[in-house]
């Protein structure tokens, strides 16, 4: 996949402003041992090549006819109209690994959740893993028929291994599961005897002062 960019030369807000509605969205492009370059690259090119590539798959950079491998790395968007307004773009070694973090996407029906009641939760929505640039997937597909029970769970351990890619989460981290409801988790601090020989000291006090309090007030009755 390739996806045309021109160098940048004009900067500051008026510039980005006129590049943006000419089509346009500024970028960068970085990396190990390569010079910063500030690009430029149509709209409509980017968002098809996002689309496609995601934030893992490796695309062919073309500069002044010169093609560069990189990965995209951030992708700014608008906070309200949720357009792309900016691109960083990643120079990789095609014989150095890297590390980038490749989405996981859940396929199929859970029994558990239309036969039984359970509701679906997905704890892990994207891994990271360590592959050669060329090697890295755009996304891992999990079936989830499988969680056919409430308390059900899918793991890193589930996912189809692909050769020269390494997982850096531990093989026992949850996906996705199937739960009996939403649990709020709120931590408690635990209670040691000492809080309670306080907590019981201090109630006992309240208690005699409360009683010495309502012995002055029938003691007043009576004089009354």
């Amino acid at each position: 996949m390739e996806l045309i960019a021109q160098k940048r030369e004009d900067f500051g807000t008026k510039a980005t402003v006129a590049l943006r509605a000419e089509g346009l969205i500024p970028a960068e492009l970085y990396g190990h041992g390569v010079a910063n370059l500030h690009l430029k690259v149509k709209t409509k090119d980017f968002q098809k090549a996002f689309k496609e590539a995601g934030e893992s798959t490796l695309i062919t950079l073309v500069i002044d006819e010169e093609k560069r491998p990189v990965i995209i790395t951030d992708v700014k968007t608008d906070p309200v109209k949720g357009n792309v307004i900016h691109a960083d773009f990643y120079q990789v070694r095609l014989d150095e690994k890297i590390k980038a973090h490749v989405p996981i996407i859940l396929l199929g029906v859970s029994a558990g959740v239309k036969e039984k009641g359970g509701i679906l939760i997905h704890v892990m929505r994207e891994i990271e893993v360590e592959a050669l640039p060329a090697d890295l997937p755009h996304d891992f597909k999990i079936d989830i028929s499988g969680l056919d029970d409430i308390n059900k769970s899918l793991h890193v351990s589930d996912l189809t291994a692909l050769k020269g890619v390494e997982f850096m989460a531990d093989p026992e981290t949850v996906i996705a599961t199937v739960s009996s409801h939403v649990e709020e988790v709120v931590e408690v601090a635990p209670v040691t005897v000492e809080d309670v020989k306080v907590e019981g000291e201090e109630k006992k006090k309240e208690k005699e002062a409360t009683e010495a309090e309502e012995g002055k007030d029938s003691a007043t009755e009576e004089k009354k």
